[in-house]
């Protein structure tokens, strides 16, 4: 069911036309991708829910295989 879930993210992210704005904003403040999440988790708005689904991806990624 999580997987669904997370897949169905992904896509909607992508045809929101967002993909990668996120890393982008960690790359241009001179952080990485994780540094940045770490750093915004507690954050307000779409900020904040897009480190949340960050950190949640990285820890699906280690969980995976």
């Amino acid at each position: 069911m999580a997987s669904r879930w997370m897949s169905h993210e992904a896509s909607r992210e992508k045809h929101a036309g967002t993909k990668g704005s996120f890393s982008r904003a960690a790359h241009a403040h001179g952080e990485s991708t994780s540094e940045y999440a770490h750093q915004k988790e507690n954050a307000k708005g779409k900020v904040g829910k897009k480190a949340r689904m960050a950190l949640m991806f990285s820890e699906a990624r280690k969980h995976k295989g």
